[in-house]
């Protein structure tokens, strides 16, 4: 779980700016793709996944629901995306499929992370493959040489207030990702669901965080809400256990939520 290997990482360094909250809901209808959009995606996701060289990690594929979520994302080939904090590379092997020879991927762990890339790093690039750059950054937040298309970070958000750090870290964040994306650049965070109206009480305890102070924090950064999706949603659990409980793990309540770059 990449929960495991965020749960107490340092930013050490961040930039840190005031950023306000207003209480927005937590959960939205999902943004629908055109059919024709949709048609592509699919295909061009079924693909990917069914890659061969990817059969060891594929058994994870409906556990993480990888192709709603992915197909939601919008990622297509031709596609710049940044995979922040990666872990194994599990979305990054994927994305390197979907984007293409024409396309690229960078798998990027952050200067305070070099702990966890010592193994992980090493093994993707292992895989030589030619369309990821993976990189542990310099700098305390993420950047690349050009804009890129698509941000995806998956358990990471809950984990960047903590140690003191607070929501100014949070706004430093959303604004270097702001950074990072073209005109029209998809942001996709997915993270572990607390209670709402929990705020960011449970990012140290329980490695979670409320949907609804996301949606804000992000939107103050100028970026636009298209939706949510219902992929990882799991009524059953009821955001008081940890992620790390055996009666929850791997079957949180999580939310995938989508937000653009204006043009």
């Amino acid at each position: 779980m990449k929960a495991v290997m965020f749960a107490g990482l340092a930013f050490a360094g961040l930039i840190v700016a005031g950023a306000g909250m207003t209480g927005i809901e937590a959960r939205t209808t999902s943004a629908p793709l055109s059919a024709a959009g949709a048609d592509t995606s699919s295909a061009v996701i079924t693909k990917a996944l069914a890659d061969p060289a990817r059969a060891d990690q594929a058994g994870d594929d409906a556990r993480r629901k990888a192709a709603e979520v992915l197909a939601f994302s919008g990622a297509k080939p031709g596609d710049r995306v940044i995979d922040f904090f990666p872990g194994s590379g599990y979305w990054t092997r994927i994305f390197t499929g979907i984007v293409g020879s024409d396309g690229h991927v960078f798998a990027l762990w952050p200067a305070a992370a070099a702990t966890y890339a010592e193994k992980q790093l090493p093994a993707l690039k292992e895989r030589k493959l030619a369309n990821v750059t993976a990189e542990l950054q310099t700098a305390p937040l993420p950047t690349v040489d050009a804009p890129v298309d698509l941000f995806w970070t998956v358990q990471n958000y809950h984990d960047i207030p903590n140690g003191g750090r607070g929501e100014a870290a949070l706004a430093a964040f959303n604004a270097a990702v702001f950074k990072t994306l073209k005109p029209g650049g998809v942001y996709i965070v997915i993270d572990h669901a607390d209670a709402a109206g929990s705020g960011l009480s449970g990012t140290e305890t329980l490695h979670r965080i409320d949907p609804a102070v996301v949606k804000s924090q992000v939107l103050a950064a100028g970026f636009a809400f298209e939706g949510s999706s219902d992929a990882l949603a799991n009524p059953a659990d009821d955001h008081k256990a940890k992620v790390f409980d055996p009666a929850v793990r791997g079957k949180t309540d999580q939310f995938v939520f989508k937000f653009r770059k204006p043009r």
